[in-house]
């Protein structure tokens, strides 16, 4: 029975996979709005990870070689993208940003997130329903179930409410509408979105219309989607080492693999990953939106075109820390390190560049965190001036264009049972001790 409740939810989900336009190059571009416009690639060791589409447009691709790249482009501008700092913490804010909306929210590396609204979309169908509205409009393309790519514009594509299982999907491409431009609004990122009713298709549907575009794909186009993929290796869940051992078999497109006998991969591959992979060969895949661990930092910046004073510098960490303080008091754990970036304009070389110092956040500070955010904001500003004088000779000339604080190192608080250390250490006063 539980068996059968569990497959009935997972046949109704609504999921949603969220993609960032060429990651990498969008966080350089917001870092160093000089960058737009230009053909830009993030360099890490020898290959170009990936590109913005100006560069794409002149023939430059992901994972193609820095010697290739810059024949192909030679005003293609490089970026070094090897230090993944900045990139993981503003992938972690838009997964932040997601869970505001919705709880499940899964992770699939920096640029990616799932999302099942499921519930959202039930109770906007019922507020629907209730208020007796007749159609509603889907928001971004559909996949044609021809397989063909239509683009129907919001106002001239209405699906009637009888549909329930089409009606479920526009509602969810609506949603999806409203976390892109949440995105977009709040971060700066672009990034297209696939809407269908599982995993699996939602990720293939996603990358349909690109940059900045979605996709909803409806239940009767799931085959001509599937049966679109090129290579069996396409499909998600089918890794490479699978796809060899499959071509072994003759099977090279999902067409093999559906029409390939069941017992006969059994005994080659196993029984459980033989029925999964051949159940993803149907578009079927009922794996659950799972929630990703909670993000490993906390961090919030300011560009500007000019800083140039102690004054405009404090004031710009005193704009910051209200906002993060808050983050991190909703998180609920606390922070135990504390760090400063800037970026400095050089004229000499016309190149934006990055500094940032770090320190512990002294422990009478820690146990403030959570409690009145005005009681930790002057000593934390104080700390940062001190890490901002580290970087630069206050006494000299300087041009800042960006100022950034970060909160690391976030633990559970103590334990306050009694019998635990916590406990005990929360009783003893500060100033009652000998100060050892």
């Amino acid at each position: 029975h539980s068996e059968s409740v569990s497959a009935g939810r997972a046949a109704c989900r609504v999921i949603v996979h969220l993609d960032l336009d060429c990651f990498y190059a969008q966080v350089e571009m917001i870092q160093n709005p000089e960058l737009r416009g230009k053909p830009l690639g993030v360099q890490q060791k020898y290959l170009v990870v990936t590109c913005n589409y100006e560069a794409r447009k002149l023939g430059v691709k992901k994972l193609m070689s820095v010697k290739d790249a810059k024949e192909k482009c030679p005003q293609l501008v490089l970026v070094n993208g090897e230090d993944l700092t900045r990139y993981r913490e503003v992938s972690y804010r838009v997964t932040e940003l997601l869970g505001e909306f919705c709880p499940l929210v899964e992770r699939l590396g920096f640029d990616e997130n799932f999302v099942d609204i499921t519930e959202m979309v039930e109770k906007r169908q019922n507020q629907l329903q209730q208020s007796g509205c007749s159609g509603v409009c889907v928001a971004g393309h559909v996949y044609n179930n021809q397989g063909e790519l239509n683009i129907l514009h919001v106002e001239k594509y209405a699906l009637n409410l009888h549909d329930t299982t089409h009606v479920r999907l526009v509602i969810g491409s609506q949603i999806a509408e409203e976390f892109r431009g949440a995105i977009r609004a709040r971060l700066g990122l672009t990034g297209c979105a696939g809407v269908a009713s599982n995993k699996l298709l939602s990720k293939l549907v996603s990358g349909t219309f690109k940059p900045n575009q979605q996709t909803v794909l409806l239940p009767e186009s799931c085959r001509d989607l599937i049966r679109s993929l090129a290579h069996i290796q396409k499909v998600p869940g089918i890794g490479y080492k699978t796809a060899r051992r499959l071509e072994t078999l003759g099977i090279r497109n999902v067409c093999d693999l559906q029409a390939f006998p069941s017992a006969v991969l059994e005994k080659e591959l196993g029984v459980s990953v033989a029925q999964r992979i051949q159940k993803l060969s149907y578009g079927e895949d009922d794996s659950p939106v799972t929630p990703s661990g909670p993000p490993q930092s906390f961090s919030d910046e300011d560009s500007f075109k000019k800083c140039s004073s102690e004054v405009e510098v404090k004031e710009k960490i005193e704009e910051l820390l209200p906002n993060l303080l808050a983050r991190v008091y909703k998180d609920g754990r606390q922070p135990h390190t504390i760090r400063l970036t800037i970026r400095q304009f050089s004229s000499t070389d016309k190149w934006f560049n990055r500094e940032s110092r770090q320190c512990p956040i002294p422990p009478h500070l820690i146990q403030k965190f959570g409690k009145e955010s005005s009681d930790v904001i002057s000593p934390l500003v104080a700390i940062l001036m001190k890490l901002f004088r580290k970087m630069i000779d206050v006494d000299l000339p300087f041009h800042l264009t960006l100022v950034s604080i970060c909160f690391s190192n976030l633990r559970d608080l103590p334990s306050s049972k009694k019998g635990s250390i916590g406990f005990y250490l929360k009783q003893t006063s500060p100033s009652s001790g000998s100060g050892k």
